[in-house]
């Protein structure tokens, strides 16, 4: 009896050797990836830190100039507190969008088939005239 995880077509042996791209995960397999590219995942990472300090430096502000006297400890407070708001905020925009480049491009991937199938549904997906429909005629069917 074969040990391994159950899939389509036969059992995928477990275990076996490392080096190989069943067995490593890797994308080797020939299906295309769909997670977002790595200009993408370091930009979505570059906007969070950029929010955080941005953030930071608000609420710092604000905070000095709102307040008389020694405030160091209160503006560093409120400044480590709207940063990481701006973070958490900036950060759930940023997963929601590379989730939704994830999306697109599986779609994407999943659509894109050869060629011959792309065009046998395309050329089913015309509309065919009603049979008495003249070429060029108005459309409705003939009345006498």
């Amino acid at each position: 009896m074969a040990h391994g995880v159950p899939i389509m077509g036969g059992v995928k042996p477990v275990g076996g050797d490392p080096r190989s791209p069943a067995a490593s995960g890797s994308p080797g397999d020939g299906a295309p990836s769909a997670e977002p590219s790595v200009t993408a995942r370091v930009l979505a990472f570059a906007s969070i830190v950029a929010a955080g300090i941005a953030g930071g430096f608000i609420g710092w502000s604000f905070t000095d100039l709102q307040c008389t006297g020694d405030c160091t400890v209160a503006a560093g407070v409120t400044g480590l507190a709207t940063a990481v708001v701006a973070a958490v905020g900036v950060g759930i925009v940023a997963v929601l969008a590379l989730r939704a480049i994830a999306e697109w491009n599986a779609s994407t991937a999943r659509s894109a088939g050869p060629p011959a199938e792309r065009g046998l549904v395309a050329r089913r997906s015309r509309r065919t005239p009603p049979p008495g429909d003249a070429p060029g005629g108005s459309g409705l069917p003939r009345v006498r």
